[in-house]
């Protein structure tokens, strides 16, 4: 069974703009900066593109992580979506949305996930996992709010 969760995020940026700056390796990497999030395969700097991958390393829990994803959507500006091909969990789906508004642009990140471990892990994915990722998300929503965009 998969928990699933949203994040709203509404931003002054241009719909293109913020499409951009969530596929940006390098913006992703300053934003997960507690996580010491480095991006250690595939695309490892500038704009993920649709079938690209990219590998994750970054502290999680006190322990180190790995996670490989996939750009498996992508329809500019509009949305995008990754997904684990390789890493902790049994599924991990990330959809990314934008929409472009008279006030700015509403992101919306939709997040479904499972844990890979049996009836420990349904209790895990709802008491700590979804609270902890929703937080991660939100957090780099945030940067993403107020990045300044590359190379200005």
């Amino acid at each position: 069974m998969a928990v699933y969760f949203e994040c709203i995020t509404r931003t002054n940026r241009r719909q293109s703009e913020l499409f951009d700056l969530a596929r940006n390796i390098d913006v992703h990497k300053n934003s997960m900066a507690k996580s010491r999030e480095e991006a250690v395969a595939g695309v490892t700097s500038g704009l993920i593109s649709l079938d690209e991958e990219v590998t994750w390393r970054a502290w999680h829990f006190g322990l180190p992580r790995q996670m490989t994803s996939r750009i498996t959507e992508m329809h500019p500006p509009d949305y995008f979506v990754d997904e684990q091909v390789k890493g902790p969990f049994r599924r991990f789906r990330h959809v990314h949305e934008f929409r472009q508004d008279s006030e700015g642009t509403v992101m919306v990140d939709r997040i479904e996930f499972s844990a890979p471990f049996g009836l420990l892990g349904r209790l895990v994915e709802k008491l700590v996992l979804a609270r902890y990722l929703q937080n991660l998300i939100e957090t780099r929503n945030q940067h993403l709010a107020g990045e300044p965009i590359p190379g200005q």
